[in-house]
């Protein structure tokens, strides 16, 4: 896949896919309107602001490195001709999920609201199921002993302090 068609690709999966599951749905959850701070602690609002400002960056960053380094997209129709292991996917092996639940788990605390964080919970079982069941067999499938190398050094949702060799 050529790199301009990747990153096209890649920016219209993120805006369509997270932008959705990060943005759209929270939103929708909490009626679009913003509660009062969370125990009326103010605080909370702020460690929520904190969670995005980390998050939005994981996110970016992931897209960034399967259009320009992957040659391809995040999206199972178009994947990536290159398994990506640079970056923060050198840390753990799922950026991309750990990011958008970060945002949520932001958001939820930013607009106060339980219903968002309840659904922030709900997306790590659902991200691991998918990865389980369709990503990981796909990866393997496609990247062989690159790809069992690489899960044996990163891990899988827990970022590690030191980079892993991938």
């Amino acid at each position: 896949m050529r790199r301009v068609s990747s990153v096209i690709g890649s920016t219209a999966f993120l805006l369509l896919t997270p932008g959705t599951v990060a943005g759209l749905m929270p939103w929708w959850i909490a009626g679009w309107r913003l509660a009062p701070s969370m125990g009326g602690m103010g605080w909370v609002r702020w460690f929520g602001v904190a969670l995005i400002v980390v998050g939005v960056p994981l996110l970016l960053d992931s897209f960034a490195r399967f259009a320009l380094q992957g040659r391809g997209t995040p999206a199972p129709v178009l994947p990536t001709e290159r398994l990506v292991v640079t970056g923060l996917y050198r840390y753990v092996r799922n950026p991309m999920y750990v990011g958008v639940m970060t945002v949520v788990l932001g958001q939820g605390l930013v607009i106060g609201s339980l219903p968002v964080l309840g659904y922030g919970a709900l997306l790590g079982p659902t991200f691991q199921l998918f990865v389980l069941a369709y990503e990981e067999p796909k990866l393997r499938r496609s990247f062989g002993a690159e790809y069992d190398r690489y899960c044996r050094n990163v891990s899988r949702w827990i970022p590690r302090l030191r980079p892993g060799r991938g």
